[in-house]
């Protein structure tokens, strides 16, 4: 509860101005220059895959804490940043030829500069994380967001157009960089006394975390490079904002408890029962957290949009809708990595990611030729459908039957979303105008619907009383 206490802040203060970051830049960019930082950020995305090769996870699940292994390890993570810079520098004339865009060329020219800055402090912060120092990576996290997000608005209004986007995102990982050695110096000082020998493991952990990276990144973003190379950069600028209201909130509130509950269970890995316990309440406490959220945004994404992004983006409130569903599908999902990590099993996840490719790109392909956008948004949604029914069934094998209690978990926040999208309906029937006041007010009475139910069949005082305890302590 304490390190999750910290994430949490961290991820909110960050998600807080993303959003405000997006809806100012929304105001003063076109379209077209989000669909082209998005292929920047897809190729950054890309070559992410390489970049650590898993070590996060073995140095967890090891508790590695053997200096040499962590100096060749560190030095490894140098060379692979340094080499990646290099590729991205060559191949950038191709990949402008591919989407016929010349302002893509200079964006991946300064993207590419992430890969010489991150890596000199990425080790730190996976010894802080294995530390279960998550004040600190809270504080790292502020800290760069505020810096990059004031970056990226200043540069927007000086006219850098979309280069103000991946400058601001330069600027605020040369922050956290600072930042993570100056808290993790005191674990690690690199030695140039390499340990090949030893990192044996590591790399044994990190080819199938590799390996599943590649086909999740494949199957995860199909649909933007289908829509870049084949719609245009305006309609992936359309998407790419439906894509972030909707599901950019539950990729960032998932993880702070899969973030705090990784380096714990990765000391109770032995014991099923125990995992099983835990997995069930991650799951419960994901669904409380994301589905009212998402259902909210659901009956009020008509106003919405306009609100936060101003005129001109009506087309993502569809998108939006559709997305809603596959954030719900996706947070359900996230927990199986915990576990498949915590079991020793990365390659579990290559496995699921494998099938879900499978599934997706015909998809993808098939509906997005006849439909659009559209069509591969829905494309999206079933290919998540697919993966959370296999993800169920890895879990099952992993920590035996669970499926029976994790429903009778979910049918009350599931309940209480309905009841929540039905209030907020009946409301916008009788109140049928579109402003800021109203829309606050929808949001009001969804929030007090949600909790006033949570509070009478969910959670007693009591028991909010002992989380806040726990917070506190």
């Amino acid at each position: 509860m304490n390190g999750g206490k910290w994430i949490t802040i961290a991820t909110t203060i960050s998600t807080v101005f993303q959003f405000l970051q997006v809806a100012l830049l929304a105001r003063l960019l076109d379209p077209s220059a989000f669909g082209i930082v998005s292929i920047s950020t897809l190729i950054i995305s890309f070559f992410q895959i390489f970049s650590n090769l898993g070590f996060s996870n073995s140095i967890i699940y090891k508790q590695e804490s053997d200096q040499k292994v962590l100096s060749t390890l560190y030095f490894l993570n140098l060379f692979v940043g340094i080499s990646i810079f290099i590729v991205i520098q060559f191949t950038s004339p191709f990949i402008v030829s591919f989407y016929h865009e010349p302002k893509l060329e200079r964006v991946l020219q300064f993207s590419s500069c992430y890969f010489i800055i991150v890596y000199f402090g990425q080790l730190y912060l996976f010894i802080l994380e294995k530390e279960l120092k998550f004040k600190s990576v809270a504080i790292i996290d502020i800290v760069g967001t505020v810096i990059g997000s004031a970056v990226t608005v200043i540069l927007a209004y000086s006219d850098y157009e979309e280069l103000s986007l991946i400058l601001g995102s330069l600027a605020m990982q040369l922050v956290k960089v600072v930042l993570q050695i100056a808290f993790g110096i005191k674990y690690f000082i690199p030695t140039l006394s390499l340990d090949f020998n030893n990192i044996q493991e590591h790399l044994k952990f990190g080819i199938y975390n590799l390996a599943d990276g590649l086909l999740g990144f494949t199957q995860a973003n199909s649909d933007n490079i289908f829509i870049g190379g084949m719609l245009g950069v305006k309609m992936l600028g359309y998407y790419t904002i439906a894509y972030q209201l909707a599901v950019y909130p539950t990729g960032k509130l998932n993880p702070i408890i899969l973030q705090v509950a990784y380096p714990i269970l990765a000391k109770m890995k032995d014991d099923t029962s125990g995992l099983k316990k835990s997995y069930l309440k991650i799951l419960d406490f994901i669904s409380y957290c994301n589905m009212p959220l998402l259902a909210g945004l659901f009956i009020t994404a008509d106003s919405v949009v306009p609100l936060i992004y101003g005129p001109g983006w009506d087309k993502t409130v569809d998108l939006i809708q559709v997305f809603v569903f596959v954030a719900i599908l996706s947070c359900l999902s996230h927990p199986l990595f915990t576990l498949a990590f915590t079991k020793g099993k990365p390659n579990l996840l290559f496995y699921l990611n494998l099938a879900t490719l499978v599934v997706k790109i015909p998809l993808v392909y098939w509906l997005g030729t006849y439909w659009g956008v559209m069509g591969i948004a829905v494309a999206f949604l079933l290919a998540t459908l697919f993966n959370l029914i296999a993800n169920f069934l890895l879990v099952q094998h992993l920590i035996g039957d669970f499926f029976g209690s994790f429903l009778r978990s979910i049918a009350k926040p599931t309940i209480f979303c309905l009841i929540m999208v039905l209030v907020i309906y009946i409301f916008k029937l009788f109140v049928n105008t579109q402003d800021l006041t109203n829309t606050i007010v929808e949001i009001i009475i969804g929030g007090l619907t949600y909790a006033a139910l949570t509070l009478s069949y969910k959670i007693s005082f009591d028991e909010i009383k002992t989380y806040r305890q726990s917070l506190t302590s």
